[in-house]
C-alpha cells in the first residue's frame, strides 16, 4: 500500500493507495498523523506494507510523533475535521454522530436480522468472491468485506452509494438532484460506538467494525425517508420502534437530504 500525502480533493482509499489530504497543507496536526499511523498499522496487521510519499517536514513531523503514538496515547477526535469540505454548509465533517447508509431492500433485511452485519455476513458470500466483484471498483482487499463500515454523520458518501448501487454507474448531477432517492440512514453516537468490542480504527473512515452491530444496544437513531414508510413499517422489530423516524425528503439534492438527516438525528 502507498499513502501520498498532498493537496488532493478529499482523503481516498483507491486500488492500494491512499490518497491523504491535509486540512492546512503543508502542516500536519496531531490528528492527522494519528489517522496515516492507524493506517499503516491496520494494513500492517493484514500482512500488508505501507510506504508513506510526503515533502520532508511532512515525513519528519510523522517521525516525530511515532513514539507518542506507539506509547498509546489517541488524540482526541476534533468536532469538525475539515480535510474534506465539500458539504456547503459545514464545510468539514461533523464528529458527534456516524452513519450506515442503506437502500431500502438491505435496510428491511437488517430490520429482520435486528443487526448490522459486514457484506460477509449480510451475503453470505466469501470475502474473495466479495473482492472479485465488478462493484469492487476501488479493489479494496479482502478482509475490508469482514466490516461494517461507517461514515461521519452530516456525510453524503453513504447516500451516493446507494445511488452507484442502484444505477450500476458512477452517479452524474441529475442523478445527485431531482432523480436523487435517499437510503435509509442508521445513525449511531461516535463516541458510544467507539467502544463497542469490534471497533477498528483504520484511518480511513471513523471507525469500522467486524462482523455485526446489534441495534438495540447502539443505535441513535434510524432515519427512513417518508415515502418508504408503508413498505418498511411492517419490518421493524418492537424494540426498535420508538428509535425510527420517517422524514420526508423535500430537499432540492443530496446535500440538502444529508444536512437536514443530520440535523434531525442531532436534535433527538
Amino acid at each position: 500500500m502507498v499513502i501520498k500525502i498532498g493537496r488532493f480533493e478529499f482523503t481516498e482509499c483507491w486500488d492500494g493507495v491512499l490518497y491523504k489530504k491535509l486540512s492546512d497543507y503543508p502542516n500536519i496536526t496531531d490528528w492527522e498523523i494519528q489517522n496515516i499511523l492507524d493506517f499503516v498499522r491496520y494494513e500492517s496487521d493484514n500482512g500488508r506494507a505501507c510506504e508513506i510519499e510526503a515533502e520532508e517536514p511532512v515525513l519528519r513531523a510523522i517521525e516525530r510523533y511515532k513514539p507518542k503514538y506507539e506509547s498509546g496515547a489517541r488524540v482526541d477526535v476534533p468536532e469538525l475535521i475539515c480535510e474534506c469540505t465539500a458539504c456547503p454548509t459545514y464545510k468539514g465533517c461533523k464528529t458527534d454522530l456516524v452513519c450506515h447508509t442503506s437502500p431500502l431492500e438491505n435496510a428491511l433485511k437488517i430490520f429482520d436480522s435486528g443487526s448490522l452485519l459486514s457484506p460477509v455476513r449480510a451475503r453470505s458470500v466469501s470475502a474473495a468472491a466479495l473482492k472479485a466483484e465488478k462493484r469492487n471498483a476501488a479493489n479494496d482487499p479482502e478482509d475490508y468485506f469482514d466490516y461494517i463500515m461507517f461514515a461521519w454523520g452530516n456525510c453524503q458518501a453513504g447516500d451516493r452509494l446507494v445511488m452507484e448501487r442502484k444505477l450500476g454507474r458512477f452517479p452524474d448531477e441529475r442523478d445527485l438532484s431531482v432523480d436523487f432517492t435517499p437510503g435509509v440512514r442508521f445513525f449511531f453516537r461516535y463516541d458510544k460506538l467507539t467502544t463497542h468490542p469490534n471497533a477498528v480504527f483504520e484511518g480511513v473512515l471513523p471507525l469500522k467494525i467486524k462482523d455485526e452491530v446489534i441495534l438495540k444496544d447502539w443505535i441513535h437513531a434510524i432515519v427512513i425517508p417518508e415515502y418508504y414508510r408503508a413498505e418498511a413499517e411492517t419490518h421493524i422489530p418492537k424494540e426498535l420502534t420508538g428509535k425510527v423516524h420517517f422524514v420526508k425528503n423535500d430537499c432540492r439534492d443530496i446535500w440538502e437530504w444529508s444536512e437536514k438527516v443530520y440535523e434531525y438525528a442531532k436534535s433527538i
